[in-house]
């Protein structure tokens, strides 16, 4: 296994659902989505992806229970993105078409998607998958794109509420 693999599998764990959704286009920076996916609902979460040029999507999905889980915020994103199933959970292959093209999830050397959670304004590295991840109002997932050799890649821009 890669060595961050090893060092960080449960940032590996946080891959996304099989199933792809519609793409969204890369903008120049985090910006606010004017309008949620279900945007009445009383509660929001984003998910924020930065990409290996460092180009950054933002994306905002309403829940109205307490809390919404990764899996349900990311398939209700419109962010598109695929995984595969290892022994450790769902690792992350491809979001929002980065790589463009893949023959083999979590080649060795090569990039790879790191999972954040954001809660009160502040990122931490996730320490489950993010299946495994509940958010709550205002709360966020982070996913940025980094180089193997990166041992402690940083996380994305905060979201913005829009």
């Amino acid at each position: 296994m890669r060595k961050h693999t090893l060092a960080a599998s449960a940032i590996l764990a946080i891959a996304l659902a099989a199933a792809a959704c519609s793409s969204s286009t890369p903008s120049a920076s985090a910006t606010p989505t004017p309008a949620c996916v279900n945007a009445s609902a009383p509660h929001h979460a984003y998910v924020v992806v930065e990409h290996l040029s460092g180009t950054t999507v933002q994306k905002c999905v309403g829940f109205t229970g307490d809390g919404i889980g990764g899996q349900a915020l990311m398939d209700q994103s419109g962010i598109n993105f695929q995984t595969q199933a290892f022994s450790f959970g769902k690792a992350a292959c491809a979001i929002d078409n980065e790589p463009a093209q893949f023959t083999q999830c979590l080649p060795q050397n090569a990039p790879y998607w790191a999972l954040f959670v954001e809660a009160g304004g502040a990122w931490t590295t996730a320490q489950t998958g993010y299946t495994d991840v509940t958010l709550h109002d205002k709360d966020a997932l982070g996913w940025h794109y980094v180089q193997a050799t990166d041992a402690s890649p940083a996380p994305p821009p905060l979201a913005k509420e829009g």
